[in-house]
């Protein structure tokens, strides 16, 4: 059995002030091409469809059509993940199973499980969406659930491995030791971290919740990564479709399809007059890309950003690396700050105030409610 393994579309989401909307559509036209293609007979997506609990109408709509034409093809697993309300997500449910759409239900103690049949006999689909400790603690209290691993293996302790049946996880949580990106929403001090251990067992484990493609404590456990690239942590990220091919008992292929984006999100660095020379542009995808500039003039440059824009107009973020910068000066000009972005400029007042730099939790945090204020202000 073929398996499409998609995870954190984010759709809606806007990244430094950019709405993604129609690069996100770019995408997932791609997507239901290799559908096409690939002809998987099952599309798991492991939560993060919205980038926003409550989805902006454009959003709903572009996932409304995707959902649709992507049950053309096969049956789709599909659970919440802790960008989503699970609520919203599962209005329709029971009426979506007749389209061939399963819908993880809110988590009321027990893992909603699907059984799908091929060649090899069955393949059951267990629907786990994002958990919390203390919303699997009410459903056990005779257990001492305390960290994020024993939420999970209280959940998943009703599933019996052990039928002879091949079995995958659809899961959207954080496995101790996987890579993460700036994009991602960060717990403090790794407390959201499940061992991997909890999930053996599993023919395999489809997981949501990092942006970039990785296993995850071995070949059955894998993140699929984002379809787009969400921060400039990403920027060498190569995004893709993930394709598992589940043979008889024991038996697992892995394969990727790439993905190409509408505009590509890319770093540049470099003295001003050489980023603003034809030479250096032309024949090059950068005057269309998503960037990340930084400028190593030893002399900030008036109106930098409105002008490099003519060349290159979807700049989202400039800096400086000269003298000035690596020295860490403190003192700022009216022109210093206009160049700064909102986040760069909390993080030094933090600093500042605190002796010591934000962490990724508030950065993190901080980087969402901005993004929040300016999708309302837009």
């Amino acid at each position: 059995m073929k398996l499409m393994h998609l995870s954190d579309l984010h759709l809606g989401k806007r990244v430094n002030g950019f709405s993604m909307i129609a690069d996100q559509r770019h995408v997932l036209e791609q997507i239901l091409a290799l559908a096409g293609e690939e002809k998987p007979e099952a599309a798991l997506l492991c939560g993060d469809i919205y980038d926003k609990t409550v989805p902006s109408a454009e959003a709903v709509e572009l996932f409304d059509e995707f959902l649709s034409r992507l049950a053309e093809h096969c049956p789709v697993y599909l659970i919440s993940g802790n960008h989503d309300s699970a609520e919203r997500l599962a209005f329709g449910g029971r009426l979506m199973e007749k389209a061939g759409v399963y819908l993880s239900p809110v988590y009321d103690g027990t893992v909603a499980t699907v059984s799908q049949k091929d060649e090899f006999g069955t393949v059951c689909f267990h629907l786990l969406p994002f958990l919390k400790p203390a919303q699997v603690r009410r459903f056990y209290p005779e257990e001492t659930i305390e960290s994020y691993t024993d939420a999970v293996r209280a959940a998943l302790s009703g599933i019996d491995l052990h039928d002879g049946n091949r079995h995958v996880l659809l899961a959207h949580q954080f496995v101790t030791g996987s890579e993460r990106c700036e994009s991602e929403e960060l717990s403090i001090g790794g407390s959201e971290n499940v061992d991997s251990e909890v999930f053996d067992g599993f023919d395999y484990v489809a997981l949501g919740h990092l942006h970039g493609p990785q296993r995850a404590g071995g070949a059955h456990i894998r993140y699929c990564g984002t379809m787009l690239k969400y921060s400039f942590s990403e920027a060498k990220h190569c995004k893709s479709v993930l394709f598992a091919q589940l043979g008889e008992k024991g038996s697992l292929t892995v394969s990727t399809r790439e993905l190409s984006p509408l505009r590509d999100l890319k770093e540049i660095r470099g003295k001003y007059q050489e980023l603003m020379a034809r030479s250096f542009y032309q024949d090059t995808d950068l005057p269309e890309s998503y960037l990340h500039i930084t400028l190593t003039d030893e002399e900030d440059v008036p109106e930098a950003v409105s002008r490099l824009r003519n060349i290159y107009p979807n700049l989202m973020h400039l800096s400086y690396d000269n003298t000035r910068t690596r020295a860490g000066s403190v003192i700022d000009t009216a022109a210093d700050v206009q160049k700064k972005s909102h986040l760069e400029l909390f993080d030094e007042l933090y600093e500042r105030q605190n002796g010591q730099p934000m962490s990724q939790v508030q950065r993190a945090f901080l980087q969402e409610l901005i993004e929040t204020i300016q999708e309302e202000q837009a």
